[in-house]
């Protein structure tokens, strides 16, 4: 192989190095039925089918005169007290970036909803086999993305070194048959 051809392998090597790879998916709370007390969702069983990563946004559409969605620590989650909200947001259709490990609570703060189940525990594991973490009610903060007519499907990359090994030997098999 050529000297140019090197050179080249290794900054491409170099150039995806120094970008952010990762996976992130988009969730969308409720699935088709969404954000309501309406269809009787089961919110809790919704969240334990999903492997939430950091990177990932998690999506509540719903009647903006009728539902609201408030982040509030684990405290409030489990008595549904709706009297501080870490954050609350009103459009209908509230796209967050989830950006840390660890639990991330929400619920409706219309008066009688939570109790009827309209909360959900978005609960973001640490990749390796470290002790699962605890709830917190300030350590996990998230980031409100404007939506996006990509958001609806996930996005998926090649990730960390390994993923870039392998494109670089692609890269040099294919180079040294050519």
């Amino acid at each position: 192989m050529g000297l140019a051809r090197r050179v080249m392998v290794v900054l491409l090597i170099v150039m995806m190095a120094a970008v952010q790879v990762s996976y992130a998916a988009v969730y969308k709370v409720g699935d088709s039925a969404g954000w309501t007390t309406l269809a009787h969702i089961d919110y809790t069983n919704w969240s334990a089918t999903k492997n939430f990563q950091v990177g990932d946004i998690v999506t509540f559409e719903y009647n903006a005169q009728f539902h609201n969605v408030m982040r509030v620590t684990h405290v409030m989650y489990k008595s549904c007290n709706a009297s501080s909200p870490i954050v609350t947001f009103t459009t209908g259709n509230d796209s967050i970036k989830i950006t840390n490990y660890g639990h991330h609570f929400f619920f409706c703060g219309v008066p009688g909803h939570c109790q009827a189940g309209q909360k959900v525990d978005i609960n973001v594991l640490r990749v390796s086999a470290a002790a699962a973490p605890t709830p917190s009610a300030l350590a996990f903060p998230i980031l409100p993305v404007a939506p996006s007519p990509r958001s609806a499907a996930p996005f998926i990359y090649l990730k960390g070194a390994f993923g870039m090994m392998g494109l670089a030997m692609a890269i040099l098999a294919f180079s040294n048959s050519a």
